[in-house]
């Protein structure tokens, strides 16, 4: 007993202290273990988040070359027959660009469908007359006199003001609207860059902007609609249209869809109707991967240039495409 009572009192007393510290320090190596596991975890799921990203926009590119050479490169005319003289290529008409289309393809683990319509069936708020916004506006549900108002206000925005006469005062009408209206901003006086620049617009309510936001654009250049494309609403606008000639050029081109025949149609509305496309396209594009994640991209581009097969205009992700249909099985074209 006295050995043992000895031993005890020869043991240093500071080694519980020594336990303790060493405990500390597992526990510290735990957490900086269990911080750097949650790390690499959320470190693969960003580099996942960002090579979809990097497919998504590769397919889309994809996409938008497919388009590209669809409108560059129209499909040739009938084959000549030789026992059809008449059906030789001399006497055969240079093909069109399509003014709109669509197709599927398979890339990788991804399904891909895409359809593409000329900007000419909008209404350019850059290049419509006065009358075609105030019909557009009417159709859409608004009075015809605030209609007239509103179609005002967008030329007033987008139109530069005329020169003051030698010895007057220069005081712009629509200008001083604005200042009345409290606004803190005057009219751009310069052609609209976006549809979303109407927001901007004086007078023109919230809600009727939404609704007319999928008939509009501003890359169109034309004064006129393309009849062949546009919805029945844009239609229903041009000046001079009746609700005969409507219902005509509707089942027209369900039927037959022959420019010649439609233009023929069109008689005195051709100032703000036409069969021919524009150079700007819109381009949607609906992406469904194998895991069964969707993207949906929407890309104006502009075709037919001479130093790359085109220019992309807009582009927007994460659009509404849901319209866009993915047929199963769909190989590449």
């Amino acid at each position: 007993m006295r050995v043992r009572h000895e031993n005890l009192r020869r043991q240093p007393p500071n080694e519980g202290f020594v336990l303790i510290a060493v405990l500390w320090i597992i526990a510290v190596l735990a957490t900086l273990a269990s911080i750097f596991a949650i790390y690499l975890a959320n470190t693969a799921v960003s580099l996942s988040l960002f090579d979809s990203s990097i497919q998504s926009e590769a397919l889309v590119s994809a996409s938008l070359e497919l388009t590209a050479y669809q409108l560059t490169v129209p499909k040739s005319a009938t084959s000549p027959n030789p026992l059809n003289p008449q059906n030789s290529p001399n006497s055969q008409k240079p093909p069109k660009s399509p003014t709109h289309g669509d197709f599927n393809f398979r890339l990788g683990r991804a399904t891909v469908a895409v359809n593409f319509i000329s900007e000419a069936a909008r209404i350019d708020l850059n290049s419509a007359s006065l009358q075609l916004l105030a019909n557009f506006f009417a159709v859409l549900g608004a009075q015809p006199q605030a209609a007239e108002q509103y179609a005002e206000r967008i030329k007033g925005w987008s139109t530069r003001p005329r020169a003051p006469s030698a010895g007057a005062v220069s005081q712009d009408a629509e200008d001083s609207l604005y200042r009345a209206a409290g606004r803190s901003y005057a009219p751009r006086r310069a052609p609209f860059a976006h549809v979303d620049e109407l927001s901007l617009v004086l007078d023109v309510p919230p809600d009727l902007i939404e609704r007319a936001k999928p008939y509009l654009t501003v890359y169109s250049g034309k004064p006129q609609v393309n009849v062949l494309d546009a919805a029945p609403e844009v239609l229903a606008a041009i000046p001079g249209m009746t609700p005969n000639l409507l219902n005509a050029l509707t089942n027209a081109r369900t039927a037959t869809r022959d420019p010649e025949a439609i233009a023929g149609m069109l008689g005195a509305l051709q100032e703000a109707a036409t069969v021919e496309g524009s150079e700007a396209f819109r381009v949607q594009v609906r992406i469904r991967f194998d895991n069964g994640r969707t993207e949906s991209s929407e890309v104006v581009i502009l075709a037919g240039l001479t130093d790359k097969p085109y220019r992309v205009l807009s582009w927007r992700d994460g659009v509404d495409a849901s319209s866009i249909p993915i047929q199963p099985g769909a190989r590449p074209r």
